[in-house]
């Protein structure tokens, strides 16, 4: 697995004050830079296993509440989210990239899509959902294994939910999704509500920014039906099924998933 980013941090200015945190790698391009959105409570260290499979300059961003960024014990929300977004992009002055965001990380890119159309060339969704009133949930089973107090053997669960078995039996770890671990328990806490309260089902039809959608078909964590309603909602969106691949899509399958990626930006 390669080394963690050593990019160093840089620091945007959300319009409630709060500092956030955001990593700029890569050589300036002919195609705009690409925005890559990590899961929930997790830092951009999500993405350092693929980051460098994008031949272009690629910003990430550490979510309030995680990573580098300040943590304010306060609602969060994906549209929330959204807006430190655009407050990274302003404070980077990037007028428009392309954006790429997976689990949470693909619910906060609808809203920058939505909110901020002007701000998005291309988006690509992956392992994500239009939100629970309209979408397909994971199940109860699921639920109680990852409100294990063990920390272990939720590790273990979440791990199994992102790769395979046969893919952790050859790569034992550590896993950079697994969530960042420097988080406070109410950080924590205040992703879950963010990410369980997303819902832009109504406002999915308004993206203009053409669009892919990636899922693996045997996600059950955000379950692979999602993929479809996503592409569907969304005006000329396109969905690639990955096969065989769980929620981790992008790191276990990125030989796939990578090239899926980089030709569909290429397009526009």
């Amino acid at each position: 697995m390669p080394a963690p980013s050593s990019s160093p941090d840089s620091f945007a200015t959300a319009p409630d004050g709060a500092r956030i945190a955001c990593q700029l790698e890569g050589a300036e391009g002919n195609q705009p830079p690409l925005l890559l959105l990590a899961g929930q409570s997790n830092s951009h260290h999500w993405w350092d296993p693929v980051r460098d499979d994008f031949a272009r300059r690629t910003i990430t961003i550490d979510y309030r509440g995680s990573g580098a960024s300040d943590k304010p014990d306060e609602p969060y929300s994906t549209p929330g989210f959204a807006a430190d977004v655009v407050a990274v992009l302003d404070h980077l002055g990037l007028r428009q990239v392309d954006v790429y965001g997976t689990s949470m990380g693909g619910r906060v890119a609808q809203w920058v899509a939505v909110l901020y159309p002007d701000r998005v060339r291309a988006l690509v969704l992956g392992c994500t959902s239009p939100g629970k009133a309209h979408g397909f949930e994971r199940s109860q089973e699921i639920r109680r294994a990852l409100a294990n107090p063990d920390q272990a053997a939720r590790d273990d669960v979440l791990a199994d939910l992102m790769y395979t078995p046969q893919w952790r039996r050859r790569h034992p770890g550590p896993y950079p999704v697994l969530g960042d671990t420097a988080m406070p328990a109410y950080a924590k806490g205040r992703h879950l509500v963010a990410s369980n309260s997303h819902e832009a089902w109504a406002e999915l039809p308004s993206i203009k920014a053409p669009t892919l959608v990636l899922h693996g078909t045997d996600d059950v964590f955000s379950p692979a039906a999602n993929a479809r309603l996503l592409a569907d909602r969304i005006p000329d969106a396109r969905a690639e099924l990955i096969q065989g691949a769980r929620h981790a899509y992008f790191h276990e399958f990125q030989a796939v998933a990578s090239p899926l990626v980089t030709d569909f930006l290429a397009a526009p």
